[in-house]
């Protein structure tokens, strides 16, 4: 199946072709940094981080970027409540989104932009807006005339008097028309301000992006991502502002990810009812809360909620066990597994689980082919790990008595079938944190006694006691498990 990709502009899949061979251009808006990254934060570059492992897969050099807003009538506000410097709030901030990034494994970024560093290259593309007669100046602030672009509102699919009246757009009594918006500011006291042409101000938002995207990655790019709040005003506004500049395509494919909902209520700081990425990692692993964002269609709202947090944290579990069964069976770590990090074909010695394997890989990269159908894309995940498990079972490969040389060369190459699946999601990157109980040597030799001894229980056939100890460290959440090989124990999820 050829790459398809929903394009908000066209409304509909389209077979994906970049606008220079072998090459994906795409930038992805960030965010305003006013505050301590949220959850809902995360959606965004998890999502299009997927999309870049995808691309990169497939082949495609990936030139990514995400910026951030650093000034802005938001930031302006809250270091006033704070009695802080925008500047600092912005740095202070934007330090923590890049904490909470690293922690959910999104990486490949390869420009993040702040807009403060590239006011110039605002200042030129207002310039030329006003020199093609599609903006004018207003007693310092610089308005974009909607009514100067005959496609303006293509996007929405919607005319500039509708998007007027739906949407709440900066009243000014400087507009020629209600929808104008503001490419420059001027400027006020106590605010941010840099030197222009039309006197000292600040950008609008709109603009920013605009300059930035087009500073990295040319006047067309290939794919323009966000929030589905943002497709109007901020990226029908960027749509307009950038071909009526260059009288070219802004974008090839725009991609709108779905909001994180309280409920029925998006995710919003402004809403007051966000749960800040950090206390999350107080509670849940970084690769939970991937896992969680890339378990819905991205197209989708995510319903957040920490019953489906705990559920899912306890659903990959299952694949944790299954690494340290893989370690068991062939003494190797399933982290270490040099999977391809390219599509190709992959050849598994024949028989009827190969070609299981096979068929579930195929249908895995037919999901992501799809639109990058990540929620399809997991649960061929779970099928696979359950048909790995099922033929060591099976195989009796846990006992090496009767493991056999020949079905544990099946075994790996289909693990190692799963690894380059769950690479492609950016899952399972590396191991997960040690819990501080397995750290501590003589905790760790403690329980392993308890075990000896209960192993020495059962030979006598002491079976009320051997009980009694598994049962007591089932209290502490140590579970017990009971193979050929021996006992082993691990932290109860």
């Amino acid at each position: 199946m050829t790459l398809r990709i929903y394009n908000t502009l066209t409304r509909q899949k389209e077979p994906f072709v970049p606008v220079e061979p072998g090459k994906v251009k795409m930038y992805t808006c960030g965010p305003t940094v006013y505050k301590p990254a949220h959850i809902g934060h995360m959606v965004g570059p998890v999502i299009f981080d997927t999309v870049r492992r995808y691309f990169e897969y497939l082949g495609y050099e990936v030139i990514w970027v995400l910026n951030i807003t650093d000034v802005d009538d938001k930031l302006i506000a809250r270091a006033r409540e704070e009695n802080t410097t925008v500047r600092e709030l912005a740095e202070r901030n934007t330090a923590d989104y890049l904490e909470c990034l690293r922690a959910l494994g999104v990486e490949g970024i390869r420009y993040m932009p702040r807009a403060t560093d590239h006011i110039p290259d605002m200042i030129r593309l207002i310039e030329g807006l006003l020199a093609k007669g599609h903006a004018y100046v207003a007693n310092g602030d610089v308005y974009f005339d909607v009514t100067s672009d005959p496609d303006y509102g293509k996007l929405c699919h919607r005319d500039p008097e509708q998007m007027a009246a739906g949407a709440r757009i900066e009243v000014s009594e400087k507009k020629r028309h209600p929808g104008d918006f503001a490419l420059w500011k001027s400027a006020k006291a106590g605010e941010p301000a840099w030197d222009s042409p039309w006197g000292p101000g600040r950008p609008g938002w709109h603009i920013e992006c605009s300059a930035m995207s087009m500073r990295y990655l040319g006047e067309t790019l290939d794919i323009h991502g966000g929030g589905i709040d943002l497709q109007f005003p901020h990226h029908e506004n960027e749509l307009a502002q950038s071909e009526s500049f260059t009288g070219k395509p802004f974008v090839r494919y725009w991609m709108h990810n779905g909001l994180l909902k309280f409920g029925q209520t998006k995710m919003a700081g402004s809403l007051g009812n966000v749960v800040n990425v950090r206390d999350l990692l107080q509670r849940y692993p970084g690769q939970t809360l991937r896992f969680f964002l890339l378990s819905t269609h991205y197209r989708s709202p995510i319903e957040f909620s920490e019953e489906r947090l705990d559920a899912l944290h306890k659903s990959l579990s299952a694949f944790y066990r299954f690494f340290d069964r893989y370690q068991r069976i062939t003494g190797e770590s399933f982290y270490g597994l040099q999977a391809p990090r390219r599509r190709r074909e992959v050849h598994i010695s024949n028989g009827p689980f190969a070609q299981d394997v096979l068929r579930l890989r195929q249908r895995f990269l037919d999901a992501l082919d799809d639109d990058f159908n990540t929620q399809g894309a997991m649960g061929v995940l779970f099928e696979l790990l359950t048909a790995l498990n099922r033929y060591a079972d099976e195989h009796r490969l846990e006992d090496p008595d009767h493991r056999q040389p020949t079905s544990t060369a099946v075994f790996r190459q289909a693990t190692l079938v799963l690894r380059e699946l769950t690479l492609v999601l950016g899952l399972f990157m590396t191991p997960p944190a040690v819990p501080a109980i397995t750290s501590d040597k003589i905790v760790s030799e403690l329980v392993q006694l308890l075990l000896d001894i209960r192993n020495e229980c059962r030979k006598q056939k002491q079976y009320a006691l051997a009980d009694l100890i598994r049962s007591r460290l089932k209290d502490l959440g140590i579970v017990v498990e009971d193979r050929p090989g021996g006992s082993t124990w691990r932290l109860e999820s």
